[in-house]
């Protein structure tokens, strides 16, 4: 099969054939349709994530049809996200907590990913999806979704909510928490007219580059890896309010004065997702639909989708058509 493979970090991805892989008790082979490009994998290729297998099939916002396996019925219409498999014995699991499994495996890390014309994974962690959006438009759910939605969750029951970094996963928050009835302040690079236009466009009430503060936040959720906008935050909500960090990585946190965090104020992290975030996102997204704003590419060019992903020229999430030609950007 036709595949992207990561051979080392630092390295350009390599377009390859390569020998399908196999099938165990309990997993179930996918054709892939499409395959979001998430902030992870630009990680991985930089080699700012370690441990990663290689070589590598990045990729964990896949959507397919399922081809064969004993779990899951042929032809069924499937989600895989980044949590690929865990141990189901430990404390963590055991407890509701499976995305804090020591020895959990990701899909696209430690598992093979969806840059590739199938993926063979494990049924239980495969989610079901919703009919009437596209492959494309439903990819990006699968990781900026859910872990946007944990983010959101993670921070309570604010009314004024801030999002550091309007790409694919906060312009899908942004939905979620304006259907709340949460008010919604976007924050974004200095002069990124586009993420801003697009904040602006799915209802933000206000948009404008990080450190400018034109209200008091109830909460905020930091997505892009910025260590340094942990203490902007904190600046910016008030007493009693929630500063969540929502990206597997981030660059250093600087030091800053306890007065930011005084006032009882929480500064928290979100890691991974669980299975139960799946269901409860899509059955959020099936009363309350979301549009994603996706730039579409084949899945030779993944290269340049990360690439565009890394200089911020990504208008919303970046897709991988893998199945046929791709469609036009929607």
């Amino acid at each position: 099969m036709r595949a992207m493979l990561l051979d080392a970090p630092g390295r350009k991805l390599r377009e390859a054939e390569i020998r399908r892989p196999e099938l165990r008790r309990g997993e179930v082979r996918i054709r892939v349709a499409a395959c979001g490009v998430c902030r992870t994998d630009l990680h991985l290729r930089d080699g700012e994530l370690t441990g990663a297998k290689l070589p590598l099939v990045l990729g964990h916002q896949i959507v397919g049809t399922v081809l064969e396996g004993d779990d899951l019925p042929e032809g069924a219409r499937v989600g895989v996200p980044w949590l690929g498999w865990t141990c189901g014995e430990c404390r963590y699991c055991r407890s509701g907590r499976e995305n804090l499994c020591d020895r959990a495996r990701f899909t696209g890390y430690t598992l093979d990913g969806g840059y590739a014309e199938e993926v063979v994974t494990d049924a239980r962690y495969c989610l079901p999806l919703p009919g009437g959006a596209s492959d494309e438009q439903l990819a990006p759910l699968l990781c900026a979704g859910l872990i946007g939605y944990r983010a959101l969750r993670a921070a309570g029951d604010a009314e004024r909510l801030g999002l550091y970094g309007f790409g694919a996963a906060a312009h899908i928050v942004a939905q979620l928490a304006i259907h709340e009835g949460r008010r919604v302040f976007a924050f974004t690079r200095p002069g990124d007219d586009a993420a801003q236009s697009l904040a602006r466009e799915l209802g933000a009430v206000w948009a404008g580059a990080v450190g400018e503060r034109p209200d008091e936040l109830d909460a905020a959720i930091i997505f892009a890896p910025a260590g340094e906008l942990v203490p902007e935050a904190l600046a910016t909500v008030a007493k009693g309010g929630t500063v969540v960090c929502a990206g597997i990585h981030m660059s250093a946190v600087p030091s800053f004065p306890y007065e930011l965090l005084w006032g009882e104020r929480v500064l928290r992290s979100v890691a991974h997702l669980t299975r139960n975030d799946g269901h409860e996102l899509f059955r959020a997204v099936a009363d309350h639909p979301v549009t994603t704003t996706v730039e579409v590419f084949p899945l030779s060019e993944a290269d340049l989708a990360l690439d565009r992903l890394r200089s911020g020229a990504v208008r919303g999430a970046a897709v991988l058509a893998v199945a046929g030609q791709p469609p036009a950007t929607t």
